[in-house]
């Protein structure tokens, strides 16, 4: 019998599953893919429009370095203040929770447990849980976040990481466009064969990453791109051309 015991034992633990969860929460992931495809499309389309007003190498560069740091420096205070202030909002309505657990515990239980109840549980069981977990107010609060905001208060985006990775991220992207003229050539083709292919590896990487196809992704990002790219370039020779007559 124990032996039957022990089989059955190692086959459960044998068909348990383990894996574990990458972070989707900490803020990192949007603004490190927004900001370099920011600064490549952005930057890629602003020179492509500058040197197709007919203007000289010395002109793109110019341009290009001041759309960088424009764009850098912009996306970096944008990104902080965004999210600083979704931060300070969560921490608001954190406060206000825990005022209401504080000055009318009672209700905040009867609440909790009616949240309970339309999660699934019977409704003695959604009373008996909600009343164990307003035992221990720090925990209450959280709960109460988490079921009522749909929020985890311990994991909220930095704004410091948001800010920071979208300056040093558009600033990468926004190079690659810039890289051929600083390397002295003097024509847009190589600018504009440089950000095709990264957009096309940019878009096949964030495809990869989120387990989507690959193909699609790379394809998508190249013509969203491409189709900014060209508009501007557009805008740019149309410009240039009646300057000059």
């Amino acid at each position: 019998m124990p032996a039957v015991v022990a089989r059955a034992e190692s086959a459960s633990q044998s068909s348990e599953i383990h894996h574990t969860h990458r972070d989707v929460t900490g803020g990192w992931l949007r603004p490190a893919v927004f900001g370099a495809m920011d600064g490549l499309v952005s930057n890629g389309a602003l020179v492509a429009g500058v040197a197709a007003a007919h203007s000289t190498a010395h002109d793109v560069i110019l341009a290009g370095w001041a759309g960088l740091l424009a764009g850098s420096f912009s996306m970096a205070v944008g990104e902080w203040t965004s999210v600083q202030s979704q931060t300070q909002l969560v921490q608001s309505e954190i406060d206000k929770e825990r005022a209401e657990l504080e000055r009318s515990p009672a209700a905040e239980e009867r609440e909790l447990a009616g949240l309970f109840r339309r999660r699934g549980l019977p409704r003695d069981l959604a009373i008996r849980v909600a009343a164990e977990v307003s035992k221990d107010p720090d925990e209450a609060w959280r709960v109460h976040v988490r079921e009522e905001l749909g929020i985890d208060p311990d994991s909220q985006p930095s704004p410091y990481v948001a800010g920071g990775l979208s300056l040093v991220t558009f600033a990468l992207g926004a190079l690659m466009p810039l890289l051929p003229y600083l390397l002295g050539t003097h024509t847009l083709v190589w600018s504009i064969v440089l950000g095709a292919l990264l957009l096309l590896l940019m878009g096949g990487a964030v495809a990869r990453f989120t387990h989507r196809p690959l193909v699609f992704g790379a394809l998508r990002q190249l013509v969203l791109g491409s189709a900014c790219v060209a508009v501007v370039f557009g805008i740019g020779h149309a410009i240039g051309t009646s300057v000059s007559a």
